[in-house]
């Protein structure tokens, strides 16, 4: 009976409607609340940012420099198991991730405030450090987010509510660039930063409003030194000893490598292609909005429909193909329709893409270790891209052309889509998944 009940539920789960479905439940509304107050501190030290300092008149040189305030967020793995492993006094009686996204919400509006006040021209090394702080405050706060979404999501949300979380994120971060400037124009920089600050609110009150994930079975209570080691060295030990635990990684580190590449140089390709501003505006950045949004929803569906190992292949090919359509546009030349076509093609490739691959790395998380080891995945997934730099990806056109370097780009994504194919067909998908990704957790006790 309960496994006909557990089929029919698959069933319902992987209609039409059961696929939209899911966007509509609380868990994933949640997960959109959280989006928008995990994307506004970026923007404060971001463009925003960028912005103020030119308008205040410092040089160029110092503005770039600024950029280190985002180095923070490649970091956070070194300290994300404290948000798993320490229990806040007072506030702790409300439960780990609701009293941590309280305090990092605080942290994150005190550290806004304290931007705002700072004078990049009286004092710009207080300025920098104040960015920083920024930078420290939005990464931790990540990482509660980040945990707390994983956590109240149920498997078959996890690829919907990673969409409604990238909707939030986008809304986020650019309503705080738009809210930024209007304030500013009126108010001044010092009063537009601490209205932004109000952005912690939609994070904070989810968790207050809906509490403690019930999918966080295991409380642990961390004592001494022994215990305090556990709990840092604990997550990673428990990964890697899954089975194809390294194989897993390594499609981690390998499986944007082509398309880190070619995003990186689609500027340049446009700007050699002699296409004015009002093209890129126009296709660039509105076709490429809209295409993005489409392919978030897209995968959120795939996801519920397809289910996990079908819809991040399929997404694993597409982000490659995409690869290749820039190759055709380098082949054309200057071509609206087919800036738009490439545009539209790779946004919603990516849109798609990142969803289902994000519910994935969701899914290869360990409930009692769900803040930690999603730091670690979210890290190594993009640690690569971050060696692949412009200067790379431009001396390697100066020697192939475009259309060669795409072709490069698209060949660089096939290890990805090969590595992933052999692990659905052995089984180590399934093997190495967490508990994140099950149904019904098993309660495990913290040895």
């Amino acid at each position: 009976m309960a496994d006909a009940m557990e089929h029919a539920a698959a069933t319902e789960r992987r209609s039409l409607w059961g696929s939209i479905k899911p966007y509509l439940e609380k868990e994933s509304l949640a997960a959109f609340f959280l989006g928008i107050s995990s994307g506004f501190p970026y923007a404060m030290i971001a463009a925003t940012l960028t912005t103020r300092l030119a308008q205040d008149g410092i040089e160029k040189s110092t503005v770039t420099a600024f950029t280190l305030a985002f180095l923070v967020y490649n970091l956070k793995v070194f300290w994300a198991w404290i948000p798993d492993g320490v229990r806040l006094p007072i506030l702790g009686r409300l439960g780990q991730r609701v009293s941590w996204m309280i305090v990092c919400g605080a942290f994150v509006a005190a550290a806004v405030v304290n931007l705002a006040l700072a004078d990049p021209k009286a004092d710009i090394v207080w300025m920098a450090t104040s960015a920083v702080l920024v930078g420290i405050a939005g990464a931790t706060f990540d990482i509660v987010i980040d945990a707390y979404r994983i956590e109240t999501l149920k498997p078959y949300q996890l690829g919907t509510g990673s969409g409604m979380s990238q909707y939030g994120w986008r809304i986020g971060s650019a309503g705080a660039g738009a809210l930024a400037l209007v304030v500013a124009a009126r108010m001044g920089w010092s009063a537009a930063y601490i209205a932004c600050a109000a952005l912690v609110l939609p994070a904070v009150l989810t968790a207050i409003i809906l509490g403690e994930p019930e999918r966080r079975k295991v409380t642990i209570e961390r004592r001494g030194v022994a215990e305090v080691w556990h709990s840092i060295a604990g997550p990673f030990a428990e990964f890697f000893q899954r089975k194809g635990a390294l194989l897993v990684l390594l499609f981690i580190l390998v499986h944007k490598i082509g398309d880190t590449l070619a995003n990186l140089t689609f500027r340049l390709l446009f700007d050699d292609l002699a296409f004015s501003n009002d093209e890129i505006a126009l296709y660039d950045v509105g076709v490429g909005f809209w295409a993005y949004l489409i392919g978030v929803f897209i995968g959120g569906v795939a996801y519920a429909k397809m289910g996990l190992k079908r819809s991040v292949l399929v997404a694993l090919v597409l982000m490659a193909v995409s690869n290749l359509s820039f190759a055709a546009l380098a082949a054309a030349g200057h071509s609206n329709i087919g800036m738009a076509g490439a545009i539209g093609f790779e946004n919603i490739a990516s849109g798609y893409g990142g969803v289902v691959v994000v519910a994935y790395f969701s899914a290869l998380c360990d409930l009692r270790f769900t803040a930690a080891q999603y730091a670690l995945i979210s890290a190594s997934a993009s640690i690569v891209g971050r060696f692949l730099t412009g200067t790379t990806a431009g001396a390697m056109i100066e020697n192939f052309g475009y259309v060669n370097f795409y072709l490069v780009t698209t060949v660089a994504a096939v290890p990805g889509i090969v590595l992933f194919w052999w692990m659905s067909r052995t089984g180590l998908v399934d093997a190495s998944m967490g508990s994140a990704g099950e149904e019904e957790p098993v309660e495990k006790a913290f040895d």
